[in-house]
């Protein structure tokens, strides 16, 4: 008795869609996570650098409670602000005498300090005519 001929041609083809797409979702599962990666790792440099700031801000605030610091001078509301940067980032402080000789905060905002490094062309302005 002879046996049928096995045909190859339909079950090549759909192990080689298979393989195809396989391979395009490994590229795309490598790519992705090394994309992650380097977020993560940006990421963690940012929160190491306002973490290493509100330190250095506690630090300051310490050193004006025990004296060993001076107080920016006030501006015309009895406010004494100050600035603090490290890594790219700005710690802006503002303080009040509380009359017992301690300090009320009345502002601690953390901000990154951005400069833009190139024009780009073709912008729109923001205006629709000529000032004049």
């Amino acid at each position: 008795m002879k046996s049928p001929p096995i045909r190859l041609g339909p079950l090549a083809l759909l192990l080689t869609v298979i393989s195809i797409c396989l391979t395009v979702l490994a590229i795309l599962t490598f790519t992705t996570a090394r994309a992650d990666m380097r977020l993560a790792e940006k990421y963690a440099e940012t929160i190491q650098a306002r973490y290493a700031l509100e330190k250095d801000g506690q630090e300051y605030l310490c050193r004006l409670n025990a004296g060993r610091e001076n107080a920016p001078d006030p501006d015309e509301d009895g406010v004494r602000r100050t600035e603090l940067e490290r890594g790219g980032f700005m710690l802006h402080i503002a303080l009040r005498d509380d009359g017992q000789g301690g300090w009320e905060v009345l502002s601690w905002r953390h901000e990154k300090i951005w400069e833009q490094k190139e024009t780009i062309d073709n912008l729109w302005s923001g205006s629709f005519g000529k000032e004049g």
